[in-house]
C-alpha cells in the first residue's frame, strides 16, 4: 500500500480525534508548484494523435495524478521549461504558475480558483510535437482548502466559505482568505503555492491551525 496514502489516513484520524476532544482545528498543508492541466485536443496537438498521459504518481486529491510528461510555456518576456502535466485530462486547458513566474514570463498574475478562467491571460504551450497558443487559462492559484463532505461536517464548513490557517512556532505566519472547496473529489488538505510556502518556511505535510469566525 502507498506510504503517502497510509500517512494521510492516520493524519486524518488524528485530526478528527483532536476536534472531538475540543483541542482545536488543524489541517495538513500541500505545497503546489507550477503545473498544467490539458484538454484532450491540446494533448493531441502537443504530443501527437492518440497520445495517452503516462502516470508518474498519484496525488493526494482523489483521482488526480502527476504525469511523466512536461511541457514548456512561453510569454511575451520569457519562457519556463519542464512544467509538469497533471492528469486526468480536463474540459479546458489550465496553466497554474507562481507569482514569481509572472515576472519571468511577462504575464499578469491572475489569482483565481481552479476552473475560473474567464478573462485570464494566455500563453504559448510547447510540446514535443506541436504548440498551442492559449487565449486564456493562465492563473496563480488562490489559496484553498479541500474537504470531503464528511470532513466539512467536522469543521462546520461549506464550499465558498473563507478561513485562515496559522503556522505556529518561532516565526508564526497567518494565511488568510483561504477558500473552502468541499464535497466529492476532495480530501482534507490546504493548498499553498511554492512561493508562499518558501517565504513562510513551510514543509509539505506540516499541520497548520485552522481559524474561522466563531472558532476558539
Amino acid at each position: 500500500m502507498d506510504k503517502g496514502y497510509v500517512k494521510r489516513i492516520v493524519e486524518r484520524s488524528l485530526i478528527q480525534q483532536m476536534i472531538a476532544r475540543g483541542e482545536g482545528y488543524y489541517v495538513p498543508v500541500a505545497i503546489s508548484n507550477r503545473h498544467i492541466h490539458l484538454c484532450e485536443e491540446h494533448l493531441r496537438t502537443l504530443f501527437g494523435s492518440g497520445y495517452a498521459l503516462k502516470k508518474l504518481r498519484d496525488l493526494s486529491q482523489p483521482g488526480q495524478y502527476a504525469c511523466e510528461e512536461t511541457v514548456g510555456i512561453k510569454g511575451p518576456k520569457g519562457s519556463i521549461q519542464k512544467v509538469r502535466v497533471l492528469g486526468p485530462v480536463r474540459p479546458q486547458t489550465q496553466v497554474e504558475i507562481l507569482h514569481s513566474d509572472s515576472f519571468v514570463l511577462g504575464i499578469p498574475a491572475a489569482i483565481r480558483l481552479s476552473g475560473d478562467l474567464g478573462g485570464t491571460p494566455g500563453c504559448t504551450i510547447v510540446g514535443p510535437v506541436g504548440e498551442v497558443a492559449l487565449s486564456e487559462g493562465v492563473i496563480v492559484a488562490a489559496r484553498h482548502l479541500h474537504l470531503s463532505g464528511e470532513e466539512a461536517g467536522w469543521f462546520g464548513l461549506s464550499t465558498g466559505d473563507k478561513v485562515s490557517v496559522r503556522k505556529n512556532g518561532p516565526r508564526p505566519v497567518l494565511f488568510g482568505d483561504i477558500i473552502v472547496r468541499a464535497g466529492d473529489g476532495h480530501s482534507l488538505e490546504t493548498h499553498i503555492d511554492f512561493d508562499e510556502a518558501n517565504a513562510a518556511g513551510l514543509l509539505r505535510g506540516e499541520t497548520l491551525e485552522l481559524l474561522k469566525d466563531g472558532f476558539a
